[in-house]
């Protein structure tokens, strides 16, 4: 009889998540999207965040929504989020806005970008709104 072989999980299932988003990516966001949007805009998106519930999509179609590539593992942002999750910290979900026919990572861009240079369909716990 063979010897079943217990695989054990790959890069991005060990990457440990929140169960919801720290208070400052929210200020986060908001500050990037104050260089895109009206503050009126902005406000509302935010509202919009904080109330949406969580989902989990691709990296690779998360990056590809938002017109996007992955920054290399070698970029200082990439990199903080690794030694995140090589020290066991779990990271934040990330937050994106759409506007229905194109969206953006108002925050979590290194996160979604660590992801898919780990595992470009690896998912990724989000808020959309």
């Amino acid at each position: 009889m063979a010897n079943a072989q217990v695989s054990s999980p790959g890069p991005v299932e060990n990457i440990k998540w929140r169960s919801d988003v720290a208070a400052h990516d929210y200020s986060s966001a908001e500050a990037y999207l104050s260089l895109k949007l009206d503050s009126d805009a902005v406000g509302k998106a935010i509202k919009r965040l904080r109330k949406a519930s969580l989902t989990r999509r691709r990296a690779n179609d998360i990056l590809r929504a938002a017109g996007l590539t992955a920054a290399p593992l070698d970029d200082p942002g990439v990199m903080k989020d690794l030694i995140k999750v090589i020290g066991g910290d779990r990271l934040s979900p990330v937050l994106v806005v759409s506007d229905g026919a194109s969206a953006d990572i108002a925050d979590g861009y290194h996160r979604v970008s660590l992801v898919y240079r780990l595992d470009p369909y690896g998912e990724i716990p989000l808020k959309l709104a």
